[in-house]
C-alpha cells in the first residue's frame, strides 16, 4: 500500500513538472495533472491539498534534478573541465529550451511575479546553482572576481535560452556555448 501511495504521488509531481513546462506553471490546472498522471481528480487532493503545494513539489523535484546534475559534473578533472561540463548540459537542451525555454529559468520568473512562498523556496534554484559556479571560479583562483564571473556565466546561460525560445533557433544555444566553453578555457 506505501508503494503506491508513493507512485501516485510520484506520478502527480512527474506530470506536474513535465507540464508546468511545457505549459506554465499557471496554466497548468490540477484536472491537467491528474489527467496527465493517470490518476482520479480527487486522488490529487489527498497528495497536494493546494496550487502551492504542488509548487512546492515542483521546486523540490527541481532542486534534486540540479543537485545531481551538479554532482556529475563535479567528476570532471578540473573547475574549467566542470564549468564546460555545466555549458554542455546546457547544449545538450537545445530543442527543449528553443521550444519551451529554460525549465529553471521559466519556472523561476513566472513564481515570481504570482509571489509568495512557493516563489520565495524556487529562489533557492538559481541561487544554489549559481553558487556552484561560483565555486567553480573559486576553485580556478579568481578570488574576488569569482562571483561576477559566475553571474555573467549563469546570466549568459540564461539569456541564450530566452532567445533560443522567444526565436525558436536551437542554434542560438550552440553558438554561445561554444563560445563561452572558448572564454571558460582561456581564463
Amino acid at each position: 500500500m506505501a508503494k503506491t501511495h508513493i507512485d501516485k504521488r510520484s506520478r502527480l509531481t512527474s506530470a506536474a513538472v513535465d507540464l508546468a513546462y511545457q505549459n506554465g506553471f499557471g496554466a497548468t490546472s490540477l484536472a491537467d495533472i491528474a489527467r496527465e498522471a493517470e490518476v482520479p481528480l480527487g486522488n490529487v487532493f489527498y497528495y497536494f491539498k493546494t496550487k502551492d503545494e504542488i509548487g512546492e513539489a515542483i521546486v523540490e523535484w527541481r532542486l534534486v534534478q540540479l543537485s545531481a546534475q551538479r554532482q556529475r559534473w563535479s567528476e570532471a578533472g578540473s573547475p574549467k573541465d566542470r564549468l564546460c561540463a555545466c555549458v554542455q548540459g546546457v547544449l545538450e537542451n537545445k530543442d527543449s529550451l528553443a521550444r519551451h525555454g529554460c525549465a529553471v529559468g521559466t519556472l523561476c520568473s513566472e513564481l515570481h511575479k504570482a509571489g509568495g512562498s512557493v516563489a520565495t523556496r524556487a529562489t533557492e534554484i538559481l541561487a544554489q546553482h549559481l553558487a556552484w559556479i561560483e565555486s567553480q571560479f573559486r576553485a580556478l583562483g579568481k578570488g574576488k572576481d569569482s562571483n561576477g564571473l559566475a553571474v555573467h556565466l549563469l546570466s549568459a546561460l540564461q539569456g541564450v535560452s530566452i532567445l533560443a525560445h522567444t526565436l525558436h533557433d536551437p542554434g542560438l544555444v550552440a553558438t554561445e556555448t561554444k563560445r563561452l566553453k572558448s572564454w571558460i578555457q582561456n581564463l
